[in-house]
């Protein structure tokens, strides 16, 4: 369950709506869409970047930041350079798989020649990534990989056996990709003399099977491997293939953690992969180099937690001498430490009560690494650089909102991307110490249409819970609130682990939805309790062995305390949320049963028996294990609890939260002599989104609110 974020989706043509007010219509028809700058990237050279735009991959001086032209014309939904930069791929069309893995038809471009192949003779194929050299490019079709040689156009075959449901080749299964946050599991040595994969063979892995209606007179089936909590996962093994010759060989980590093999991950040096591994608990990851001449096997070191390692956010760069950057929670707080080439620890490199969020690079030149972290505010991020010598850091960014930034090779420049609550995405090229050059691009146009229609700004405030912590939160309020009048209270939240809702920054999808809601009368809230991330390791793995326990807990004290401010109406409360969220709004159906008089539970998860084993097993361990911990935190055990006015939403074709789930607690409250509303979204997934679906299920919910909220 990868922190599911719910975006509102364009889905359906403009209608006029009410002057001066925030209206369905207008949210779908893209009345208040955004504009952004799709696929930054920084030349080699440092001083041009490139961005994908609609007639091509265009080129812009830093310097200037003036257009210079387009390398390649034509529609592109992404693209990848060689190391040298003298081929680039082009992704022309693409099919969706799971959440990151799809089918893709793809283009070469010789950009010395401007010569144009195919790759694959233009059949799909999946991940494809340059070697090094450049002379070559790696794919996968039906669970194999193969390699093209570019100057030739000869495919050769690596791998065999690959079959649909029983071996992957080089590809994550379900889970792998779900959780682990990605679907390549195969990279080329830094000479490019060797590809290391990892093989998964799911032969024993349980199979989930869920009807596809259609329009058949028949229903089909999609069929696909999935190991819920506790059952048997794919038996993963790593291999080398060395091109000359073609020799494959088995990498042996008897003597290591193996269970779970989710990285792969290249070094500055040649004949060399990294493999970060794990047992089935988590809590323990080795860091291996991989010889890929000798098959050898050096253990750099081991992480441990006495709870989990966030093995779904992993941080590990090499820099040029062929030291490296760890992510680690060791201290508290996620920083960055720093290590040899042989794994011993030369230093830490950031502390601090606050994170590291995201690693962005390092110049050899200065020393400087730079990073995105928490040091403004756990509801702030903001762009640094470190030296990685003496411990300098130097704020490059804004000191409030959502900062991001994409920084040219040199580090000479970079383009900010900035937000906050009450101002859209800004786009600033600046220089590397943070001085603006120029903004390439705003969203004044958005931002006063939503203040003609009355938009209103997010208050931020803290929140206590009973063990004594400052909750963040957000409140929305009507534009003419009356402090002596009392208002219906509609709480949103999602609270799964490591993740955040309250945050500084410009949200385009839910917030709008949020805001029609205020002008119907509501005061919309949203509180991270424990379990969330951004403050500290503490606070997150609060929750561990006990899903949903603290999480529920601390939504009920944020309802409690609404309850008692003066301008909310205590008995017309009710809670919304998607997926972990709705997990959370059942909860507080039945187990707040007194406290919440409405809630809309979108498919949620409702027996973490029925979810999958690496995201569960991670902050619960097995059921075998903690059967409690899965039982006790489950709302079909409250099922007789439930009063209020219940809504529960699901796609019969969700293959990550089963539509079993919704099912089961379904039962539960008939059994119960239980009253509810259910609505199921034929064929659809997890997002419930395609052609009106996203329009018709908003309006079911308002509906659903204004007639019993």
């Amino acid at each position: 369950m990868k922190k599911f974020l719910l975006t509102l989706t364009i889905a359906v043509c403009f209608q006029n709506g009410s002057a001066q007010e925030i209206t369905l219509d207008k949210i779908y028809s893209g009345y208040y869409r955004g504009k952004g700058i799709a696929g930054i990237s920084s030349m080699k050279n440092g001083e041009d970047y490139l961005v994908i735009e609609p007639n091509g991959i265009a080129k812009y001086s830093y310097k200037t930041s003036q257009k210079e032209g387009n390398i390649v014309d034509g529609q592109f939904s992404s693209y990848e350079f060689s190391d040298d930069e003298s081929k680039i791929l082009l992704l022309k069309e693409s099919q969706p798989i799971y959440r990151h893995s799809f089918l893709g038809k793809f283009d070469i471009k010789d950009l010395k020649s401007g010569k144009m192949i195919s790759l694959n003779e233009g059949k799909p194929v999946q991940e494809p990534r340059f070697s090094p050299d450049g002379t070559k490019i790696a794919f996968i079709v039906d669970n194999n990989i193969f390699y093209q040689d570019l100057d030739n156009g000869k495919i050769v075959q690596v791998t065999e056996h690959g079959v649909k449901n029983k071996v992957l080749n080089g590809l994550a299964d379900w889970v792998y990709e779900e959780e682990f946050g990605h679907a390549r599991l195969y990279e080329w040595t830094k000479n490019s003399n060797a590809i290391v994969f990892i093989k998964s063979v799911e032969t024993e892995v349980p199979e989930i099977y869920i009807p596809i209606y259609g329009k058949s007179l028949y229903p089909q089936e999609m069929r696909y491997k999935y190991p819920k909590a506790g059952e048997k996962n794919s038996v993963v093994s790593a291999h080398i293939y060395l091109l000359e010759g073609g020799k494959k060989t088995k990498v042996n980590l008897d003597n290591f953690k193996n269970y779970y093999i989710p990285n792969v991950i290249q070094t500055t040096k040649p004949d060399e992969i990294v493999l970060i591994t794990s047992e089935r608990t988590q809590n323990a990851s080795d860091i291996l180099k991989v010889n890929t001449k000798t098959g050898s096997v050096q253990k750099l070191f081991t992480e441990t937690d006495e709870k989990w390692i966030d093995t779904d956010n992993v941080t590990l760069e090499f820099l040029e001498d062929n030291s490296f950057l760890w992510g680690s929670e060791r201290d508290g707080n996620r920083h960055l430490y720093w290590y040899d080439s042989n794994g011993k620890l030369k230093k830490q490199v950031t502390k601090g009560n606050w994170e590291v969020i995201d690693y962005y690079g390092y110049d050899p030149k200065s020393k400087d690494i730079y990073i995105q972290t928490t040091e403004k505010g756990s509801i702030n991020k903001v762009v640094s650089k470190v030296n990685i010598e003496n411990g300098k850091s130097q704020l490059i960014s804004n000191t409030e909102g959502n900062n991001s930034a994409n920084f040219s090779k040199n580090y000479h420049y970079f383009i900010e991307n900035t937000s906050t609550s009450a101002k859209p995405n800004t786009y600033t090229l600046k220089d590397g110490n943070g001085k603006i050059i120029k903004e390439l691009q705003n969203n004044n146009d958005q931002l006063q249409k939503l203040k003609a229609d009355n938009f209103v700004e997010k208050e931020f405030i803290t929140i206590p819970n009973e063990a004594g912590d400052q909750m963040n939160a957000w409140v929305l309020k009507p534009k003419n609130f009356d402090p002596n009048k009392k208002y219906p209270l509609f709480m949103f939240q999602y609270s799964g682990p490591g993740s955040q809702q309250v945050s500084n920054s410009r949200d385009n999808g839910n917030t709008l939805w949020f805001n029609h809601l205020v002008q119907k009368g509501y005061i919309v809230a949203c509180v991270d309790g424990r379990g969330t991330g951004y403050k500290g390791a503490t606070f997150k793995k609060a929750t561990y062995m006990n899903l949903g326990k603290y999480e529920i807990e601390d939504q009920i004290s944020a309802a409690k305390w609404f309850g008692n401010q003066s301008y909310i109406d205590k008995t017309r409360i009710g809670m919304f949320g998607w997926s972990f969220g709705g997990y959370m709004t059942s909860l507080a159906m039945t187990k707040g049963a007194d406290i919440f008089k409405a809630g809309i539970a979108v498919a949620p998860v409702t027996n973490w028996r029925y979810y999958d084993s690496v995201y569960t097993e991670r902050f619960l361990r097995t059921p075998q294990e903690n059967p409690d911990g899965y039982d006790k935190n489950s709302p079909t055990e409250y099922a007789d609890l439930l009063k209020g006015k219940f809504l529960l939403i699901h796609g019969t074709a969700d293959d990550n939260v089963h539509f079993q789930n919704s099912m089961e607690f379904s039962e539960a409250l008939i059994q119960n002599k239980k009253q509810f509303e259910f609505m199921a979204y034929p064929d659809k997934n997890h997002g419930i989104y395609g052609g009106q679906t996203r329009p018709q299920l908003y309006q079911k919910m308002t509906d659903f609110l204004l007639q019993n909220l």
